[in-house]
C-alpha cells in the first residue's frame, strides 16, 4: 500500500502525465483479456471466479438446489427472484460450468425488449441494400427481381439468444434472461407460447422454403456458429435450461408463473460472503475484508445493498491508502434503495 493520496491516478491538476502506468491489473471481474480467438467470451471467470475452486463454502442451500435440479428434470424455466447482488445471473453461469453445457446464452431485458429480438432478427435493409448493388453491377439472378436470391436469405437472418437456444441439440443449452421485470407488460405473455412449445416460426423463411436446397437455409446463431433451418421453423429437442431472473420491480401474471419453478434467493449470510470474496481475489482477500464483511452485514439489515458493491470495495481498499480504507468503502457501498 502507498502513503494517502499516492492511489490517485488521476489528480484534477490539469497537467498531462503518465501516471495510467501505474494502474494494477484490472478486478478479475473487469479484465477482459482473456477472451477466445473469434474475440468472444463466456464470462465464466468473471462471474464465477477465477478462484472459485478455492471457494469451498459457496455452495447452493437445499432449496436451491432442489428447484434448480426441479428445473432440469421438468424442463421448466426457473424464475430466480431476489435482491440484487444474490447470485441470479451467477447460477446460470455455475450450472452451465458443472454440466458442461457450453457458454451461456445470454438475453438482457431493457425496457423496450421484444419477444422478436429474443428469437431472430432479419435485416431486410441489407439485403435490399446488397440486391441494388447486384442490379447495377447487372448481377442480379433473381426472377422477382427485386428481393436477391432465395438462397441467400440466411445470410441476413441471426437467430436471438433464445432463438439460439431452442435450436435442435443432443444437449440443452443455458440461456440466461436477465431482469425480466423490466420488460414492458407484454413481453412475459408473449414468452409464454415460445417456452411451452420449445419452437417458433421464421416467416421470412417460411415464404421461401420450396425454392430452398432441401428447404433449408443457413443462419447466423447468437454466439457466432451458424445454423441449418428447415421449413423456416426451430424446433428444440433438448429444451434449454432457461433462468429467468427479476429483482422483484413487478409482479408476473399468473400463466407465466403457473409455466416456471420459482427460486427466491435471500441475502447472502457471512459465509456466503467470505466465499463469494475468496472466489474472485483469494484467500487472502477474505481475511483482509473480514471488517468489511461484518460492516456489509451490519448495512444490508436496513438498506438494499449488493454483494458486488463488497466486492468493489473489497478490491480496492486493497490499493487505497490504509487511513481512507473504511470512508473509500462506505463511499463505494451506498445503498440502492434511496439516492445520497
Amino acid at each position: 500500500m502507498s502513503e494517502s493520496g499516492d492511489w490517485l491516478i488521476y489528480r484534477g491538476a490539469g497537467e498531462p502525465h503518465e501516471g495510467i502506468g501505474r494502474l494494477p491489473d484490472p478486478p478479475p471481474w473487469r479484465d477482459f483479456r482473456s477472451r477466445d480467438e473469434d474475440g468472444g467470451s463466456d464470462g465464466t471467470d468473471r462471474r464465477l471466479g477465477a478462484h472459485r475452486h478455492l471457494a469451498e463454502l459457496y455452495r447452493p442451500g437445499a432449496e436451491e438446489l432442489e428447484m434448480i435440479n426441479a428445473a432440469l428434470y421438468l424442463r421448466r424455466p426457473l424464475l430466480v427472484t431476489g435482491p440484487p447482488g444474490a447470485g441470479k445471473s451467477t447460477l446460470a453461469h455455475s450450472v452451465a460450468g458443472e454440466l458442461g453445457l457450453g457458454s451461456v446464452l445470454r438475453w438482457p431485458i431493457v425496457s423496450r425488449s421484444t419477444l422478436k429480438d429474443g428469437l431472430y432478427l432479419y435485416d431486410a435493409i441489407a439485403r435490399l441494400q446488397d440486391v441494388q448493388i447486384a442490379a447495377q453491377s447487372g448481377r442480379n439472378d433473381d426472377p422477382d427481381g427485386a428481393a436477391g436470391t432465395a438462397e441467400d436469405i440466411g445470410s441476413y437472418i441471426r437467430l436471438g439468444p433464445l432463438g439460439t437456444a431452442l435450436l435442435p441439440a443432443d444437449r440443452p443449452r443455458v440461456l440466461l434472461v436477465d431482469e425480466l421485470d423490466k420488460s414492458d407488460i407484454d413481453l412475459p405473455n408473449d414468452l409464454l407460447n415460445v417456452l411451452e412449445e420449445g419452437e417458433f416460426a421464421i416467416p421470412e423463411l417460411q415464404r421461401v422454403a420450396d425454392r430452398l436446397p432441401d428447404r433449408a437455409a443457413e443462419v447466423l446463431t447468437d454466439d457466432g456458429a451458424r445454423a441449418r433451418v428447415v421449413d423456416g421453423r426451430v424446433r428444440c429437442t433438448a429444451f434449454p435450461f432457461v433462468v429467468l431472473t427479476s429483482n422483484g420491480e413487478r409482479e408476473f401474471p399468473p400463466p407465466l408463473m403457473r409455466r416456471c419453478i420459482h427460486l427466491r434467493l435471500g441475502r447472502p449470510d457471512h459465509d456466503r460472503l467470505a466465499a463469494f470474496v475468496q472466489a474472485h481475489l483469494g484467500d487472502e482477500a477474505v481475511r483482509a475484508s473480514e471488517d468489511l464483511i461484518t460492516r456489509f452485514l451490519e448495512r444490508s439489515r436496513g438498506e438494499l445493498l449488493a454483494a458486488d458493491q463488497l466486492l468493489n470495495a473489497v478490491y480496492l481498499t486493497a490499493e487505497a491508502a490504509p487511513v481512507s480504507r473504511a470512508r473509500l468503502a462506505d463511499l463505494l457501498i451506498q445503498r440502492l434503495d434511496r439516492l445520497r
